[in-house]
């Protein structure tokens, strides 16, 4: 079986985002649910736009939708542990942008998974991708 392998970008950290496993994000495994871990990585994008100046729904005018997502796992959370995501930005594509999250255990350390998500700005009228503004691109990376 092929395994998905993510490097993360260390030198592109924004921002890190603490959060706790709660019971009801344990699968039937007794650990953090698929479902579960999606939604916190999408908490912790939300709250690294946030300290960008952004908004996922209006990011330079247009809303933000999922292009795709690739996760890593590399270790279990189980209720009650302490987790920090780390959220870093590459530099934006023409109409892509790229997001690594990384989620770790606080108490030792360890990575639980990476993960790597493309987001595309759409044209409400359209649905079509459009181009990624200069004013998003600076505040994800600073000016140029």
């Amino acid at each position: 079986m092929e395994r998905v392998r993510l490097e993360f970008p260390q030198a592109a950290v924004v921002h890190r985002h603490p959060m706790t496993v709660r019971i009801t994000d344990m699968n039937y495994g007794r650990h953090l649910g698929h479902d579960a871990l999606v939604s916190l990585l999408h908490e912790a994008r939300v709250a690294a736009l946030a300290a960008c100046g952004l908004s996922e729904a209006e990011l330079g005018g247009y809303p933000s939708v999922a292009a795709d997502l690739a996760v890593q796992y590399q270790a279990e959370a189980r209720w009650p542990d302490a987790l920090v995501v780390d959220t870093a930005f590459l530099e934006p594509g023409r109409k892509t942008i790229t997001v690594y999250q990384r989620m770790r255990r606080e108490r030792d350390e360890r990575v639980v998974a990476t993960a790597r998500l493309n987001l595309m700005l759409v044209d409400p009228a359209t649905g079509r991708p459009v181009v990624v503004p200069t004013s998003v691109r600076d505040a994800l990376l600073g000016p140029s």
